[in-house]
């Protein structure tokens, strides 16, 4: 979504060529393989490099760096992963992360239970979902309030003299 973005501003400036550096990392083999197929995905004239992979950057490098600068997101970071990242309900995720999202901060599938309805009213089939192989924002939104978490949130620990 980001390249085409770009491409499309490049071509509007008269650019026929160009070189992208895309921050994939080592431990994205998808991705990379991905870009590795089709090395000139927008112009024959497009040179795509992907300088993290052959330093072997991986998201705990990623991390690690952002943790030692000024400036931080603030999003939660375990060993160098963040369930949040940069669009935070993506289709892309897995369901189960989604859904985890929405139930952490329910209001955060307002804006993409919106998306999906504007474009139901404009596409058919298909087209009106961002994904066909999950449930709709509304309806994980919906579910989120309506499932039982397993364990009771109001038990009490067990009383214990460890800290005597």
């Amino acid at each position: 979504m980001k390249t085409r973005t770009m491409h499309r501003h490049l071509k509007s400036l008269g650019w026929t060529e160009w070189d992208s550096f895309i921050g994939i990392r080592a431990d994205e083999p998808r991705r990379v393989a991905k870009f590795r197929a089709n090395p000139h995905p927008e112009s024959k004239y497009e040179t795509v490099s992907m300088p993290l992979v052959p330093l072997g950057v991986s998201s705990k490098e990623v991390g690690n760096f952002w943790k030692n600068q000024e400036f931080d997101l603030g999003l939660p970071n375990i060993n160098g992963k963040t369930m949040h990242g940069n669009c935070d309900l993506c289709m892309l995720k897995p369901k189960s992360q989604v859904l985890s999202l929405i139930k952490e901060k329910p209001e955060r599938a307002l804006w993409w239970i919106k998306q999906e309805a504007d474009a139901a009213k404009r596409c058919h089939g298909d087209g009106k979902f961002f994904a066909i192989d999950r449930p709709s924002y509304a309806q994980m939104h919906k579910y989120s309030f309506e499932q039982n978490d397993m364990f009771d949130q109001n038990e009490e620990g067990i009383s214990c003299f460890c800290g005597d």
